[in-house]
């Protein structure tokens, strides 16, 4: 009797359905992982010499000992030929919402990566263009009337600044239901975990209102949305994650002089105003800049490394670009064109983020939007050079000493918030900061500290 209900169940599909749903329990939900995660862009096309998903796999071990948590996929879906840029074409000009880039390989190819990241305990977004398409999108054939039109030409409207993408039109009702449908389409297929939304503010806010509870039906997802809370804080409520735009720009000034120490600790205390219900994305890289405006060394030269441990450990998501790990230095990666990471077998950087990605997830101090986190400035006896500051959650602490200046700094640090012993994450020595609060740091110069 047991063995033909048994049967009876596999033909109903019954037992698999049943299967799957045991295993999507199992797992983390990313209301809680969120927590302890870190994003690491990856750029397919210029990953490897071949550009395929295939051919990023065997690195999934390497990055996984690097301590990576989530893997964000650049956009994954064929690129649009007419008006494309250069000789590949821009991978934010999509053909197709719902088919894969024959440049990367396949669905099954796509799919098979999924499957093999999660065996291995990643979690993996894709990056998710809502506002434009290509100009040959099949949406243009079979739905004109999903785009705006310029009244100048009576043709669709090109993007602001980009004329190889054109702008999709919010206010209609049928279009945003084929894009929910479209995300919904990922998700159901691929199994992915979650979106990171280029341009969101650039795309109503109410519409990702209607589309993450309706996608979120297919299962819970993590959301990280290209804009900067400071400016659009309404679509805060929405998304898990944003960006730090504000941040990025002045710290760029900061190197070039162009604003003061105050300047930043002043931002700081803005983001921090904002709270727990969203986290801030933290990164000294990405795609766009790393192709357009330079490298994280370019951009900000000795504070490069600081800026980067200060990703890791303050308040929020760290997010990386893939050859960070290098690092790229001075290498600016085509954006249109075939341009590999040059891989050298060697990844100088590997420790440093590995010491510091494992701490991000394993230390409660660390845990990014979380309200039972606090974060202290700290006094020192050079508060106008030296960011210094703790994290705490109950018994845990994590303490972060960054010299932002051009100079060599000899300094105490002088805060009721720092007492008895502390761990260096990096050199693996103990201090009892009841006897000992004294720093010597080179232009640079930074010291990560758990108790």
């Amino acid at each position: 009797m047991k063995k033909i209900f048994l049967f009876a169940l596999i033909g109903l599909g019954i037992l698999s359905a049943c299967t799957t749903q045991t295993k999507t329990k199992s797992m983390e939900l990313p209301s809680e992982w969120k927590h302890t995660t870190n994003i690491y862009e990856v750029n397919i096309r210029q990953y490897t010499k071949e550009g395929t998903f295939r051919a990023f796999e065997p690195h999934l071990p390497r990055l996984k000992d690097m301590g990576v948590k989530t893997l964000w996929f650049m956009p994954i879906t064929p690129i649009a030929q007419k008006n494309k840029k250069g000789t590949l074409g821009s991978q934010y000009a999509t053909s197709d919402y719902t088919a894969i880039n024959p440049e990367f390989g396949t669905m099954d190819d796509f799919k098979h990566l999924v499957n093999e990241a999660h065996k291995m305990g990643f979690n993996v977004i894709i990056d998710w263009v809502a506002n434009h398409t290509g100009w040959d999108h099949v949406w243009t054939k079979t739905n004109p009337d999903f785009y705006l039109k310029d009244p100048k030409t009576n043709d669709f409207q090109i993007a602001s600044g980009m004329d190889d993408i054109i702008e999709l039109d919010y206010k209609n009702p049928a279009m945003r239901l084929a894009m929910i449908d479209a995300m919904k389409f990922w998700v159901r297929e691929a199994n992915i975990d979650g979106f990171r939304c280029d341009l969101a503010a650039w795309v109503e806010v109410d519409f990702w209102q209607q589309a993450r509870p309706e996608v979120e039906k297919v299962k819970p997802l993590f959301w990280l949305g290209e804009f900067d809370e400071l400016d659009n804080p309404d679509y805060g409520k929405v998304f898990d994650a944003s960006y730090i735009w504000n941040w990025m720009h002045k710290t760029k000034d900061f190197n070039e002089g162009k604003a003061s120490f105050t300047d930043l600790k002043t931002l700081l205390s803005r983001y921090s105003a904002i709270g727990d219900q969203s986290m801030r994305a933290w990164f000294t890289s990405n795609h766009d800049e790393n192709t357009w405006n330079g490298t994280e060394y370019e951009k900000y030269g000795v504070f490069a490394q600081p800026l980067a441990v200060f990703s890791i450990t303050w308040n929020g998501v760290p997010l990386l670009y893939n050859g960070q790990e290098l690092p790229l230095r001075t290498k600016r990666l085509e954006f249109f064109e075939k341009d590999p990471i040059p891989w050298t077998g060697t990844n100088e950087l590997h420790g440093f983020y590995k010491t510091l990605l494992n701490l991000k997830s394993s230390n409660p101090a660390l845990r990014g939007g979380d309200p039972a986190v606090k974060t202290h400035l700290l006094n020192t006896t050079a508060n106008d050079k030296v960011l210094a500051y703790v994290r705490k959650k109950g018994k845990d602490e994590v303490l972060t000493v960054l010299n932002m200046s051009k100079e060599t700094v000899d300094f105490r640090i002088r805060d009721e918030n720092i007492s008895g012993n502390y761990k260096n994450v990096f050199e693996n020595t103990t201090r009892d900061f009841a006897q000992d609060t004294g720093f010597l740091l080179n232009p640079g110069g930074y010291a990560v500290f758990k108790k």
